[in-house]
């Protein structure tokens, strides 16, 4: 194994096509705090939420944005005033940022109990990618770094045949920043080069803005949730921009 390297990976967006399950984890949610919500998810909804998915950076805000979907808010007003608006129905529905993580976390938690292999199955890992990520573990260290709850990126990679020990998936529940993960792994791995591979450019920003992680190589994963306007901007900073086709060649 090379120890001259190391990887450190986002979760959705990057690994795994989480939108459609997250989009109906997030109704489902939803439905729980405001009952005039339908029970089954209109494929509709799933669909324009794919379309707002870069906007999110957390699984919980898919309970709000869902929600403003159900109440007939376009896109282009999402995008626009995204935060504005997941703030306002924040303070509708008399809930902090951690309620709303333990429901999200509650609601994917009876699902799998009620059909493990459904919810699999909605959360596909991106193509070529679990070969990968097998071939990667015999080749250099590699980390998990998500703001995902860390039990369901394990339900995930086991699915798969996936082999990472759990010291090495950074989720949700060490409420850690990935800026502050990044510190860590440089600590820990003084004399190594750690590649970040990430989807959302905000994060990347925040990285980059961070100095004392000036020697961690980015990497903008083209094929994750970003929009048209973020390969744009990304392409303007000293990042990698990677095609998945790219990232399986590696």
């Amino acid at each position: 194994m090379n120890n001259s390297i190391i990887y450190a990976l986002d979760f959705d967006g990057v690994i795994c096509d989480s939108a459609v399950e997250t989009a109906i984890t997030g109704w489902k949610a939803a439905g729980s705090i405001w009952g005039d919500m339908p029970e089954a998810v209109p494929q509709t909804k799933i669909d324009r939420f794919r379309l707002i998915r870069p906007n999110i950076e957390t699984g919980y805000e898919a309970i709000l944005a869902m929600r403003l979907l159900y109440l007939g808010e376009t896109i282009e007003s999402l995008e626009s005033g995204y935060s504005d608006k997941i703030q306002a129905l924040l303070k509708e529905a008399q809930a902090t940022v951690d309620d709303l993580k333990k429901l999200f976390g509650e609601t994917r938690d009876i699902w799998i109990a009620n059909d493990l292999t459904d919810w699999i199955m909605m959360n596909p890992l991106f193509p070529g990618v679990a070969e990968k990520l097998r071939m990667l573990g015999q080749q250099y260290p590699w980390y998990i770094v998500t703001t995902k709850q860390e039990r369901f990126v394990k339900q995930i990679l086991k699915a798969n045949a996936i082999e990472l020990v759990d010291e090495h998936i950074f989720g949700l529940d060490r409420n850690m920043s990935k800026v502050e993960v990044l510190k860590g792994l440089l600590k820990t791995h003084p004399n190594q080069t750690i590649y970040f591979v990430e989807d959302r450019l905000p994060t990347l920003l925040n990285v980059s803005k961070t100095g004392e992680l000036a020697s961690v190589k980015l990497i903008f994963a083209l094929w994750g949730y970003n929009t048209a306007e973020d390969k744009v901007l990304a392409a303007e900073q000293p990042y990698t921009l990677q095609r998945l086709e790219d990232f399986l060649a590696l």
